[in-house]
């Protein structure tokens, strides 16, 4: 499926997949050259058995001379129905949200229905106000990783119904969602078993609900002896990039970023900088976008299955769709990657009489009870 080009950043947008005829001919047109009125040829178009046979011929010939084709969309809206579904996701440009979108689409196809898209540019005020302008030109809704607040969300969903949710849990809605914990666990314990006790999280967009989740995660496993530093940052590659120098000044070994995307661009930033990844700094991302396996080097990450979850939200909204009670909700468990990104923390200098730290067992790691987490300032935007 084709995406939007490139916007300004910040210009949130509804990109309507759906079209009418190719046929740059009216109805109306049709209509004076048959010499009946619109009404006549709207009934003849589409397949009424009570026009006049001679005057539905002419409105046929007519129609041929003019290469009318009608507007499918207008001819569904005439029937109470569009065929049409529509998902709004935060961000077309992050390869996560494309996976989920695709296994939506597909599916969505093979039940004769096609897929208008918004996009909300991460700006959660935006987001309601697509919602349901979408949901005024389709039959169902998906929302994706919505950034909107938990209480306008609630209240903003019987206004969209039928709507699914993926990556967002709201009681009594139907919802498909990443275990972001689980996931944000084994990478710290993937961390910890490399002997690394000073460590980075580039936190995501601070309207995600799944930013929230992943930093109270690391806060609730992280041991005593470990230093969690919280760096603020972004979900794009760009924020993952201008994140390197206040990567570098908080003087940690390792890094977990809130994405793949932000993991790119700290990957790239370290590069620039001479840094060895992962020799001297360790670093994950999660959801296992495309090119993950093929950074330099390869990334670890925490994988989801993404085109999943886009077919499985298409089979909850076409129960919905037919009145039926759709599956219940679900949560999908990340696979660890292990990858080349991370590796044996690095010897600290040794100083007079001291021996350098032995790496942590998982076992003690996650025996764990408290946390330690600094928060840092957000590193200057790049042009």
């Amino acid at each position: 499926m084709p995406f939007p080009a490139a916007r300004p950043a910040g210009e949130s947008e509804v990109n309507v997949v759906v079209t009418g005829g190719s046929s740059r001919a009216t109805i109306d047109r049709v209509a004076e050259a048959a010499g009946v009125s619109r009404a006549t040829v709207s009934r003849v178009m589409n397949g009424t058995t009570t026009v006049d046979p001679a005057l539905a011929s002419r409105v046929r010939d007519a129609a041929q001379r003019l290469d009318y084709t009608p507007s499918a969309l207008a001819r569904s809206l005439a029937l109470g129905r569009t065929s049409t579904v529509g998902i709004v996701v935060p961000d077309l440009a992050n390869p996560m949200f494309q996976g989920v979108l695709r296994g939506l689409s597909r599916a969505a196809a093979r039940d004769g229905y096609r897929l208008l898209v918004a996009d909300s540019a991460e700006d959660p005020s935006e987001e309601p106000i697509l919602a349901v302008e979408a949901r005024r030109r389709c039959d169902g809704l998906v929302l994706c990783a919505p950034r909107t607040p938990a209480e306008e969300l609630r209240a903003l969903l019987p206004r969209l119904s039928p709507v699914v949710l993926v990556n967002r849990d709201v009681p009594d809605a139907p919802s498909l969602v990443v275990d972001y914990r689980t996931g944000i666990h084994d990478l710290l314990e993937h961390l910890l078993d490399l002997g690394h006790t000073r460590i980075a999280y580039l936190a995501g967009p601070a309207t995600s609900a799944s930013n929230a989740e992943r930093l109270r995660a690391l806060q609730e496993r992280v041991p005593d002896d470990v230093d969690l530093v919280e760096l603020a940052c972004g979900a794009a590659f760009e924020d993952g990039h201008a994140a390197v120098p206040a990567v570098l000044a908080a003087d940690v070994t390792a890094v977990v970023a809130y994405n793949d995307l932000v993991a790119f661009g700290a990957l790239s930033g370290l590069h620039e900088q001479g840094v060895d990844v992962p020799g001297q700094l360790s670093l994950v991302g999660f959801d296992d976008i495309p090119f993950a396996r093929f950074t330099t080097p390869p990334l670890t990450t925490a994988a989801t299955p993404q085109a999943e979850l886009g077919q499985q939200a298409w089979q909850r909204l076409e129960a919905l769709l037919r009145g039926e009670q759709p599956e219940a909700n679900a949560s999908f468990r990340p696979r660890l990657e292990v990858r080349g990104s991370t590796g044996p923390a690095p010897r600290p200098r040794k100083k007079t009489g001291q021996a350098p730290a032995a790496p942590r067992s998982s076992r003690s790691a996650a025996s764990a009870s408290r946390s330690r987490t600094r928060t840092g300032a957000r590193p200057p935007a790049t042009s």
